[in-house]
Order: C-alpha cells, then structure tokens, then sequence
C-alpha cells in the first residue's frame, strides 16, 4: 500500500507488516533536503502507532543511501520568508537548530519498533548517522560509510560522532573521523556495523525479505530484547536484571508467547511419536 506523503522527495508504502520509507532524490544522491526532515519523522510516527507495521525499513532511491546534508543545493532548510536579513545566530542557538533538524535520527535510535536501514550505497556525513541509528543494518557489497565532516572543517553532527562511538568504540571512532576513512561493506561488517552485506542487485529483496522476518516474529519481545540491549550499555548486571525479569513476565503474557509455546509443545510431541 502506497502511503501519500505530500512530497517526491520521500516514498513511503506499507508491504507484508513492513512500512518502508525511501529517500528519492537520487540525481542528489539522497541528499539531505527541508522535506526529508519534515517527512521522515511524521512516517516514523504514523508507522509506530500503526498496529499492521512490525518492522521499519529506512532506504535510498538509486545507488545512494544518502550523501548528507544537501548544503551546497540550497534546500538543506526551507526558505526564509520575509524582507529583513535574520540576524546571524549564536553557536549555541545553531547547535540547538541542528539538534531540531537531526530529529528523525532520535526518533528512529528510540523508536519501539525494530529498524532496519538499507544501504544500497555510500551513506555520507548526517546520511551516515541515519544509518547508524537504526536497529540494524543491511548493506549492498558497494555500500560504504564517511564521515566527511573533516575534510569540510566541521566536527560531526547528527549524532554521527556518538552513534559511530557506541558502535566501534572511541578509538576506532575518533580514527575513522579525523582520517576521513572509507569503510567499505567488508570492514563495516568485520567490526560489527553492517549485519549482512548482500550483492548490490539483491538489496531490495534480501532487506525486505529480513524485516518480513522480524515483522512477523514475536513483536512485544523484540521490543523488550531491544531496551535489554540498550540497557545493558549503562546498567549494571545487578541492576538490570529484575528489569529483564519484568519484561520476561510481560513477554510471557503475550498472544504471541501463547502461540509459540502452543506450537513448541505441538512439534515436541511429533517428534515424540516419530520416535515411537
């Protein structure tokens, strides 16, 4: 189901429990435009609160996942209204515009749901960290990762620093920034970033396939497996488990738990009967 989203340059549809949104300026490699910030956050949105989507899937249209911020087309922000020239911010006040503008990264890092990014190609600078907020991530064998911030001067927005951090640790992190370091699909996969690298001709079917997967899969636990991950990065042993205790108790109460244990006693006693 093709979902209206009052823009080209975002496409969103539903599929199989999936809700897909698509980056579509591939003539500027998905760069980064005043749409795709206001868009990307309302699908995130709808697609939480929509009962039929169990997994979401972020992608580029084209060879491109996204190029970043498309400062240098002039559509990065939308337009300034009015005669008077505005006066020129303070650092903390850009910083705080920035922070409003990078709100699909929070949304999509906390969303409830599991997300799976989509990496058809190269994923540059704030296009970079979108990748890295998702949940997961699949990758065609031509995908890479770059920073792109030194080379321009700039010290890393959009979360790309701190989720790049969380993911390889500070040493490796800080490396790949000020090198400026192309991390191809082999090497993003060898450090834990890509979960599964695919040939680029078979990304659209292998990712879809995957988060058909996960949408019909036990969803209350994906989601209570994802905040025990999440915990376990600050928590200690001590505190975290009476945590995951309370979500074991409320998996447990779930039609999908019933379900499983119903069809795990079902296959135990076929495998009973073939035996005698």
């Amino acid at each position: 189901m093709q979902i209206e989203t009052g823009t080209e340059t975002v496409l969103a549809e539903v599929a199989d429990g999936v809700g897909i949104i698509t980056l579509n300026r591939p003539e500027r490699r998905n760069a980064l435009h005043y749409e795709i910030l206001e868009t990307v956050p309302q699908l995130l949105e709808r697609f939480v609160d929509d009962p039929a989507v169990g997994c979401i899937v972020v992608t580029g249209a084209g060879a491109c996942f996204c190029s970043g911020g498309d400062v240098g087309g002039g559509t990065f922000r939308r337009p300034e209204r009015g005669d008077a020239a505005p006066q020129k911010p303070t650092a903390e006040e850009q910083g705080q515009r920035l922070a409003e503008d990078a709100r699909m990264i929070g949304m999509l890092f906390e969303c409830p749901k599991i997300t799976l990014a989509a990496l058809p190609g190269a994923a540059v600078g704030a296009g970079m960290s979108l990748a890295l907020a998702a949940d997961l991530r699949i990758a065609a064998s031509s995908a890479t990762l770059i920073g792109g911030w030194g080379r321009l001067g700039f010290s890393g927005d959009f979360g790309g620093p701190w989720l790049l951090t969380r993911l390889v640790g500070p040493t490796r992190a800080l490396e790949f920034l000020i090198r400026n370091t192309v991390i191809d699909a082999e090497l993003a996969r060898s450090l834990g970033v890509f979960n599964l690298v695919v040939p680029d001709d078979e990304l659209r079917s292998a990712a879809l396939a995957w988060a058909r997967d996960i949408a019909d899969g036990p969803r209350a636990a994906y989601r209570y497996f994802k905040e025990n991950v999440r915990e376990a990065e600050y928590l200690s042993l001590a505190e975290a488990l009476p945590r995951e205790g309370e979500r074991m108790a409320l998996s447990a109460a779930t039609d999908d738990h019933r379900r499983a244990l119903k069809r795990w006693m079902q296959e135990a006693a076929a495998k009973r009967a073939a035996r005698s």
